[in-house]
């Protein structure tokens, strides 16, 4: 009986969805919410580059050490009793490696993922050179991915005789596009269960409570529901087909997100302020005078008297000046907007630092209604 009451709800949202004319400044909610479980998984692995024209590993004993292991993995030996494991072999063009990749969601076997190359030793550059076949594991130690090809460098470095040396960009780190087959499915939850799960990722009690509203709206009372700020619950069909299709339905609708609560970020290093929309000031007055100290030196001769046996010296001499800018007190009336807050600092010729100040007076007067943030 529930599932005929899901699949008629379905029917009904596609004739809504298709009448519906989205309201001006919205956003759709799969640019502001993600499905749970719906997520990209890092792997991650070490290997061995080769082919490099001598700028590989020098000193770094873990390469020999992984050209061994995989020479032995391989059943190469340098004579019919004597393993490779007891020689120390050395090296210039080869260096040890970790491999990085993002494995997407609903990724399936056979299919190629980018890999991210980066020396782990003391390799100058691994430009010209070639990744050999490497696991990629994921968190849980399974492997999900194998990554072998050609590297794509786009730094270099050169020197020469004398000492001289000349690097562009970062030659110890390159890309190979599509490096990696996949070949391991990661499960997700999506085809399970009688419910879809939105997150938002900007947690806000309204966007939420204005999400469910909408896909209500959209496709019947009762269907979506918010748990928190963050998390909407969400009906769907089990019918597989039916769960993709309305799930690309609810993630196209557009709704209004709440505003943001008012901030002003203030970047301590840069000078950068930024003051969002909602920022108010309650009625402060403000005065904001610049004070200007100059201190000049003109140092003077002097001679002595005739047959005074005295010696020509120089006499320091300091002048010093105090300037203080004649700029006048404004006033903040109630309910001040943005706008005004700026033009008014602007009028006083407040530089980035002395806004840093003014803001924080007037946060400590209890006159900035906003939470002022410091990085």
């Amino acid at each position: 009986m529930a599932t005929k009451y899901l699949r008629a709800l379905f029917a009904a949202g596609l004739a809504v969805s298709i009448l519906y004319t989205p309201a001006l400044q919205a956003e759709r909610i799969k640019d502001i919410a993600a499905v749970a479980g719906v997520r990209t998984n890092q792997l991650i692995g070490y290997g061995l580059v080769v082919g490099l024209t001598n700028t590989g590993d020098k000193t770094t004993r873990f390469t020999s050490q992984t050209l061994r292991n995989m020479m032995m993995q391989l059943g190469m030996t340098l004579s019919k009793d004597v393993p490779v494991a007891g020689i120390d072999l050395k090296s210039k063009n080869i260096a040890l490696v970790s491999v990085q990749a993002e494995l997407p969601a609903f990724s399936k076997p056979g299919q190629m993922i980018d890999v991210t190359v980066a020396s782990m030793g003391d390799a100058k550059s691994l430009r010209g050179g070639s990744l050999v076949m490497t696991p990629l594991k994921g968190a849980d130690g399974q492997v999900y991915a194998i990554a072998q090809g050609n590297l794509v460098v786009g730094g270099l470095s050169a020197q020469g005789q004398d000492g001289s040396k000349v690097t562009v960009n970062v030659p110890s780190a390159g890309r190979i596009p599509n490096g990696a087959t996949v070949e391991r499915e990661v499960p997700t939850g999506f085809a399970q269960g009688s419910n879809l799960v939105l997150q938002l990722q900007t947690p806000d009690f309204t966007t939420a409570n204005r999400l469910a509203e909408e896909v209500n709206r959209a496709f019947g009372p009762g269907l979506a529901r918010p748990i928190d700020a963050a998390s909407i619950q969400v009906s769907m069909p089990r019918d597989p087909a039916q769960r993709v299709s309305f799930t690309s339905m609810v993630e196209n609708l557009e709704i209004s997100p709440g505003d943001a609560p008012a901030k002003v970020v203030v970047n301590s290093r840069t000078g950068t302020v930024v003051i969002s929309s909602h920022v108010r000031v309650q009625p402060a007055a403000v005065s904001h005078g610049n004070l200007t100290v100059t201190i000049t030196e003109r140092p003077e001769v002097s001679q002595p008297g005739p047959f005074s046996n005295g010696q020509t010296a120089i006499v320091p001499r300091s002048d010093v000046n105090v300037k203080e800018d004649g700029n006048r007190m404004f006033v903040f009336r109630p309910g001040v907007s943005l706008d005004e807050v700026v033009k008014a600092v602007n009028q006083v010729g407040a530089a980035p630092s002395d806004l840093v100040a003014i803001l924080e007076a007037l946060k400590s007067a209890g006159a900035l209604r906003a939470e002022l943030i410091v990085i």
